[in-house]
C-alpha cells in the first residue's frame, strides 16, 4: 500500500544522501522514479540534486504555482509506469502541493518520499513541513549532532562572524557558510547573543589520505 513519507531533520543530517540512495535502490531494481526539487535551490545548478558528500542526480524543478499531481500524471503518460516520487527540500512546498502529494499516493497508488527541514532559523515551521507533519502517513527523523555533542534539532542562520541572525526572510538559500545545526539549548543561547559558532563544518575524508611527510629528525 502506497504511503506519504516525510523524512525531516536539521541541516547536514544526510537527507539528500538518503534520498539519492533511495532513488538508486528503486532504479537498481528496474523501477522508475520521479525526482522533484524546488527551482529556488540552485546551489549546484538548475535541477541538480546534490549531497555534501558528492552524490548527485538530475531532478525536475518545480515552483510554488506548479501542480505536482499533474506533473506526475504527465510523467506517466510520457514515460510509463512510475514506482516512486521523491521530493528534495520539501520544506519549500506549499500547503496545496503537500495535498497534491497525498493525491499521488491516494489516487495514483504511488509512494511519495519527501525530505526536508522541519524548522527555519527562527525555530518556526516551514509551510511544507507543517503540512507534511500533519498529513504524512509515516514520519521519520534523520538525526545529526550539535557541536555540543547533543542531538541537533534546530538551525541557526549566522553572519560572517558566526553570530546568530534572528531577522530576515524565511527563505535564504545557503549551506555551511550560512547555517549551522544545533541543539535546542544551543539555539536559545546563540539566538540570545551568547557566543558564536563556527561557520564551516569539516568535510568528510572520502578520498585516500595524503601520505605523512618524512620526519626530518
Amino acid at each position: 500500500m502506497a504511503k506519504l513519507y516525510f523524512y525531516y531533520s536539521a541541516m547536514n543530517a544526510g537527507k539528500t544522501t538518503t534520498l539519492l540512495q533511495s532513488a538508486h535502490n528503486y532504479r537498481e531494481r528496474g523501477m522508475r522514479t520521479l525526482l522533484l526539487t524546488p527551482q529556488l535551490d540552485d546551489r549546484y545548478g538548475k535541477g541538480v540534486v546534490a549531497s555534501r558528500i558528492g552524490l548527485r542526480a538530475d531532478g525536475l524543478t518545480f515552483v510554488a504555482s506548479d501542480d505536482l499531481l499533474a506533473i506526475a500524471r504527465r510523467d506517466i503518460e510520457r514515460h510509463g509506469k512510475l514506482h516512486c516520487v521523491l521530493v528534495d527540500e520539501a520544506q519549500f512546498l506549499t500547503k496545496r502541493q503537500v495535498w497534491q502529494l497525498s493525491e499521488i499516493v491516494d489516487a495514483l497508488g504511488i509512494p511519495v518520499l519527501a525530505y526536508g527541514l522541519r524548522t527555519d532559523f527562527r525555530g518556526e515551521l516551514f509551510e511544507g513541513s507543517q503540512y507534511l507533519l500533519a498529513w504524512a502517513d509515516t514520519l521519520s527523523e534523520i538525526k545529526t549532532i550539535c557541536h555540543s555533542g547533543s542531538k541537533a534539532t534546530m538551525v541557526v542562520r549566522v553572519d560572517d562572524e558566526g553570530r546568530a541572525i534572528t531577522d530576515g526572510p524565511q527563505v535564504e538559500i545557503g549551506g555551511n557558510e550560512r547555517y549551522v545545526s544545533v541543539s535546542r539549548a544551543e539555539f536559545k543561547k546563540i539566538t540570545a547573543g551568547e557566543g558564536r559558532i563556527e561557520l564551516q563544518q569539516p568535510q568528510l575524508p572520502l578520498g585516500p589520505s595524503e601520505p605523512e611527510p618524512p620526519d626530518p629528525g
